[in-house]
């Protein structure tokens, strides 16, 4: 990019110019990413978006006044970065923003590549990458990551789960946790007769005790340990039914196994979100990691029992007494935990109704939104300086 030009160097007092970058365009961190986009809009900050065409999040970011520039990138580090580095470089170029907020890891990777601290940046990792497996694969990505820390003015985590296993990593740049919040507007309460309206709505058995899972469909989300578990809650429970919400790399195996199981349905991804929610009587989360997952919240917002991987970026947002928390790795756990909420309705809907009362209380969306806006102000107007690759 070379050195500031001189629309980069004139001031915009309380008006900076702001780059958000993400690959992944639905779920969790496109929600999460638009929070963001939306308070810095109505801040009157001047906002691009740059990300895939495909999702969800450029046409919902365009829509609450943000510009939008398409940026395609394969999700995964490969011999495609050079090319994209280069793409990203030019964006910079003609943007010229005042501030970089970079969402997951490959952003995090094309981003700084390109900035290399010309422009203040935010990375948001939105869950290590690290730690998506073992072998040759997590030791290269813990290295860049320690690497990369030096082109990172801010690392903003989403708990302080994310944040300590970064410091035991060796990621040493400044930190700031900032835990995901839930758009209470659009996810919230609703009762018995909602659920059975929903389900009319969205063509399911309106009396089947219904569980619903709601993620990419990836070895990460584990849907596998679900559907491992679900033929135990058919012999428990004959009539209950299971939703998956999503896709993903493994949508082709998943509808291969749920083939071959009573009472799975895969609908894809979806936009009505709420509507699957106040569908359930029970919301799964097989989670194998993550950096602070949002959709847990999202369900108790809606008044729904949570059963969920006893995982770091989950348990900090779940309280025992809004559903249950198991071993990632036991099915048979899981397949308990559904039965027994299945069986009791009575204790799901009081569960479901302390977590509408736990995220009413501690995660609304609009805070946490103010909070990185604040944080990305003030990287702004330290304007520190170019620190070179």
């Amino acid at each position: 990019m070379g050195g500031l030009s001189r629309r980069q160097r004139a001031r915009h007092p309380g008006r900076p110019r702001v780059l958000h970058t993400s690959v992944p365009t639905s779920e969790g961190t496109a929600g999460v990413l638009l929070t963001y986009v939306r308070d810095q809009v109505e801040r009157g900050w001047s906002v691009t978006v740059a990300c895939p065409s495909e999702g969800w999040l450029g046409y919902s970011a365009r829509e609450i006044g943000a510009e939008v520039r398409w940026f395609d990138a394969a999700r995964e580090p490969g011999p495609s970065v050079a090319e994209e580095v280069g793409r990203y470089a030019r964006l910079l170029a003609d943007l010229e923003p005042d501030l970089v907020h970079l969402h997951s890891s490959k952003a995090g990777l094309v981003g700084r590549l390109a900035v290399r601290s010309q422009v203040p940046t935010i990375f948001q990792p939105h869950g290590w990458s690290f730690l998506a497996g073992g072998g040759p694969k997590a030791v290269l990505a813990a290295r860049w990551e320690r690497f990369a820390a030096r082109w990172t003015d801010h690392l903003l985590c989403v708990s302080d789960g994310e944040a300590e296993v970064g410091r035991e990593r060796g990621v040493l740049a400044p930190i700031s946790v900032v835990p995901n919040g839930v758009d209470l507007e659009r996810f919230t309460l609703t009762d018995d007769d909602e659920r059975r309206e929903a389900r009319r709505a969205l063509d399911l058995v309106v009396d089947a005790p219904t569980v619903v899972c709601i993620g990419r469909l990836s070895a990460q989300k584990g849907q596998h340990v679900l559907l491992d578990a679900w033929p135990e809650v058919l012999r428990a429970c004959p009539a209950a039914r299971l939703v998956l919400v999503g896709s993903g790399p493994d949508e082709q195996v998943l509808r291969e196994r749920a083939a071959g199981l009573e009472g799975v349905q895969m609908v894809g991804p979806r936009t009505d979100v709420p509507a699957w929610l106040s569908a359930a009587d029970v919301v799964v989360f097989p989670s194998q990691y993550e950096g602070a997952a949002l959709a847990p919240m999202e369900a108790m917002a809606a008044g729904r029992s949570v059963i969920a991987s006893w995982i770091e970026g989950i348990e900090e947002s779940l309280p025992y007494e809004c559903g249950a928390m198991v071993r990632p790795d036991r099915p048979e756990d899981f397949a308990e935990a559904i039965v027994r909420r299945l069986t009791e309705p009575g204790l799901a809907d009081a569960e479901g109704m302390r977590g509408w009362r736990h995220v009413l209380a501690t995660r609304d969306a609009a805070e946490a939104a103010r909070r990185v806006s604040q944080l990305s102000l003030s990287l702004v107007e330290s304007r520190p300086r170019r620190r070179g690759p």
